[in-house]
């Protein structure tokens, strides 16, 4: 079972990447709440090189807010993270699998929420 759905950006930088996701992200009714630079970061916390990554955390806020009325303590796993790796061709963009990263919450209503988002975030990033 796999617990991301991916995507090459083929011939693109990072930064043009991010602002197609961002843009699809937004068509598709996600927010970005949380954005870190690991590249940044691990440069400045433990001088390390590497490539280009960066961590959006979206959320769909009605999506989001229907999760947390099944199931309270759902935000554990929100929001959704998208992952933006720089490559040497590209960059790769992956998507958290929400009914994955779900798998262990025994509700049968949020499992139908879960797929209703991983829908909308495999279309985002088709789209992007």
């Amino acid at each position: 079972m796999g617990y991301t759905y991916d995507r090459v950006l083929p011939n693109v930088t990072i930064d043009d990447a991010e602002m197609r996701v961002r843009a699809s992200l937004g068509d598709n009714g996600f927010g970005v709440l949380t954005e870190i630079d690991v590249k940044e970061t691990m440069k400045k916390k433990i001088d390390v090189d590497m490539d280009g990554y960066r961590i959006l955390g979206a959320c769909n806020p009605k999506m989001a807010h229907q999760a947390i009325g099944l199931e309270p303590r759902v935000g554990a796993m929100l929001p959704c993270n998208v992952i933006l790796r720089q490559l040497s061709d590209g960059v790769e963009v992956s998507a958290i699998d929400p009914v994955a990263s779900m798998a262990a919450i025994d509700n049968r209503e949020l499992k139908s929420v879960a797929e209703q988002v991983r829908d909308l975030l495999r279309k985002a990033v088709n789209a992007a």
